[in-house]
């Protein structure tokens, strides 16, 4: 009998593993390499992927990437943020669609009905679209790791005001801006203490 996808799914090396979690930093000096419009829909098509609730896949993405786009970005960011926001080659602006439910109909058929319950219940809309988004972050976040860019994922700017010079039709929330590019010469800040297992995993 042959085996079947799950049967062959096999360990990370330690090099990919060290890439993508032991050694991976959130960076704040990028060289001055062009990205190409090839290079980030790849970093999508594997962040795609991302498991979410009924597969409903609320997160969209805005790739600024022209001096005069971050400049309008610029200015939503905190202060201690806004300079590497500047220099970075491109910034992607993460934000949930407050209208995912249209596209039930593509991504999980099985749901058509469904489709109403989302477009009246805003409490219900909320809490999916937050928080299978923030889970399409993090592979979003992993998956530009895996294709070689630094990173510097950033909460710190004013949500509502990118939101207003973004997404003016309220369609789109933001909800994370992330610096991308190659790595810089400056290093990364020293690594921070992470919480050792003993402290947040339990056996029962």
């Amino acid at each position: 009998m042959e085996s079947s996808s799950v049967d062959t799914i096999t360990a990370l090396n330690d090099e990919a593993l060290s890439a993508l979690f032991t050694e991976a930093r959130t960076h704040a000096s990028f060289a001055d390499t062009p990205i190409t419009e090839d290079e980030l829909t790849a970093i999508w098509n594997l962040a795609k992927w991302a498991p979410t609730a009924a597969n409903l896949q609320p997160m969209r993405l805005v790739y600024v990437n022209t001096p005069e786009a971050r400049e309008r970005l610029g200015v939503h960011m905190n202060e201690g943020n806004r300079a590497k926001t500047l220099a970075a080659p491109v910034v992607a602006v993460l934000a949930v669609d407050n209208k995912f439910y249209e596209a039930i109909p593509t991504v999980a058929p099985f749901l058509s009905g469904m489709t109403e319950v989302f477009a009246t219940d805003d409490a219900m809309r909320g809490e999916w679209g937050t928080f299978n988004s923030a889970l399409q972050a993090g592979y979003f976040i992993i998956a530009a790791r895996s294709l070689g860019f630094a990173v510097g994922p950033m909460a710190g700017f004013d949500s509502a005001g990118v939101d207003a010079e973004f997404f003016s039709d309220g369609r789109l929330h933001s909800i994370l801006v992330v610096n991308l590019g190659r790595a810089g010469e400056e290093a990364p800040r020293p690594r921070m203490p992470r919480l050792d297992s003993a402290e947040v995993v339990q056996f029962l």
